[in-house]
């Protein structure tokens, strides 16, 4: 059976491709959900893919991850920035974590550069589009396939 990764969008991922695209691009999320399935489907994987703008929703759904995801790869939006409670749920849940930025963080405005997630997840990829869902989904994977027999 195919691992699972459940790859999970935070608040305002919902507008892509028409908020702001000069800086997070033309695509819309589901041009990004179909780039992931497509892209998981050739490593062996499976995708689970969700949006939210509701912090608790984003919180419950790394909570159930522990025992029916295999990993995650996250784009928490803002909430990257302000939520302690998507840490402590990415610390709980026990599955590895990537953390994914559609533009570079770090040459953004400074409150920006602070992230949360980045506690609790495996490592971060930003700045590079859409293509970081595909980079981060290897990067989940690699870290699957050198990851101790459970």
């Amino acid at each position: 059976m195919a691992e699972t990764i459940l790859v999970l969008n935070g608040p305002n991922l919902n507008m892509l491709g028409v908020r702001q695209p000069e800086i997070y691009g033309r695509e819309s999320l589901d041009d990004v959900r179909r780039l992931c399935e497509a892209h998981a489907e050739r490593l062996g994987l499976t995708v689970d893919f969700r949006q939210s703008n509701i912090e608790g929703e984003l919180v419950t759904w790394i909570q159930q991850a522990r025992g029916s995801a295999d990993g995650i790869l996250l784009n928490a939006g803002a909430l990257t920035h302000t939520s302690v409670a998507i840490l402590d749920a990415l610390l709980a849940s026990e599955v590895p974590a990537v953390e994914v930025h559609l533009s570079n963080i770090h040459q953004r405005e400074a409150f920006r550069r602070h992230s949360y997630v980045a506690l609790a997840a495996r490592g971060m990829i930003c700045g590079f589009g859409v293509h970081g869902y595909v980079l981060a989904l290897d990067a989940v994977a690699g870290i699957l396939r050198h990851a101790p027999q459970r």
